[in-house]
């Protein structure tokens, strides 16, 4: 079994950065596909940045460039970097584990993931 744990999360200005760090225990987080989704009050969970075999990453369309998903192996954790924050990414923000051999596709969807933390809060507000 693997287990995950998000932590900072917070209240940041527009422009603003944070990093969300997504602790894994029980397997090494390299043994996984791993992503980060959101879910805004009144909303549909929805798709962030995903890290699949190889190092390979993918993120939503809505990221622009502005995050970026890593992993320290040594740490056992994935991050999420978030740079140019606006209101519109207020969230919760999960982190998941899916199969290390997950397609692109599938790493998009919440079906393509067995383990979840319980989120993190990210508010963006003056």
């Amino acid at each position: 079994q693997v287990q995950l744990v998000e932590s900072g999360g917070g209240l940041v200005q527009p422009g603003g950065s944070l990093r969300l760090s997504c602790i894994v225990s029980g397997r090494p987080a390299s043994d996984y596909a791993m992503g980060w989704f959101r879910q805004a009050p009144g909303k549909e969970r929805e798709f962030v940045a995903a890290l699949r075999s190889g190092g390979r990453t993918n993120y939503a369309s809505f990221v622009k460039g502005r995050f970026t998903i890593s992993r320290d192996n040594a740490k056992n954790t994935v991050y999420l970097q978030m740079n140019f924050l606006q209101p519109e990414d207020t969230a919760v923000y999960l982190c998941a584990a899916g199969p290390l051999g997950s397609i692109l596709s599938t790493t998009t969807t919440e079906r393509g993931y067995h383990s979840w933390g319980q989120g993190t809060q990210v508010t963006v507000s003056s």
